[in-house]
């Protein structure tokens, strides 16, 4: 894949860790390219099965997600929450870009996916009226809540486990939730 597109794109082709980024120009934007295969993960004894895709990092490991169930099913969160769930994922993302860029929080401990995949597992109930209360709400929610339980919005994976590749260290999601109560009372 990398070779291919080095053949069409040539200097502007940079691999990553995960994904190789093409840079744009003048007649194309900058773009993200994931190489990737389907990927099945057979359920029962039958030809039931849920759609995913794998990868392998520049390390080797292979990741295996399930992006279609993410979007399903964010999606159907932000249409329960009457169109609160997007808009409050935005917050925590230029919430954490805050605190990184004032020094709250480091760089990497808490990606947009675990984020959103965090705000996910909070109920409905706590989203609505104001985004102030809808932040405090859900993230007080999520600091009370047993969080060995909660799950990626994907409904694969458990979003924190000690060793998977595709989900939150414990001790990373409570820096970052340190940090956010930290930085919202000092706001």
């Amino acid at each position: 894949m990398i070779a291919q597109l080095t053949k069409k794109f040539g200097d502007a082709v940079k691999p990553g860790k995960k994904a190789v980024f093409v840079d744009g120009d003048q007649w194309r934007r900058d773009a993200d390219v994931l190489p990737s295969a389907e990927y099945r993960r057979y359920t029962g004894q039958g030809r039931d099965y849920i759609d995913g895709i794998c990868f392998w990092t520049i390390d080797g490991v292979r990741i295996v997600n399930y992006p279609k169930q993410h979007s399903t099913n964010c999606t159907s969160r932000h249409q329960n929450t009457n169109g609160w769930f997007k808009p409050t994922v935005r917050i925590l993302k230029n919430m954490r870009n805050s605190m990184i860029d004032q020094g709250y929080l480091a760089e990497g401990v808490a990606p947009s996916y675990f984020l959103e995949g965090m705000l996910y597992n909070a109920p409905n109930v706590n989203f609505g009226r104001t985004y102030d209360e809808t932040v405090v709400n859900a993230l007080n929610w999520i600091i009370n809540s047993e969080r060995a339980k909660l799950v990626c919005a994907n409904e694969q994976y458990y979003l924190v486990h000690p060793s998977s590749p595709v989900t939150w260290r414990a001790e990373k999601m409570q820096t970052y939730l340190d940090a956010a109560v930290r930085f919202w009372n000092e706001w």
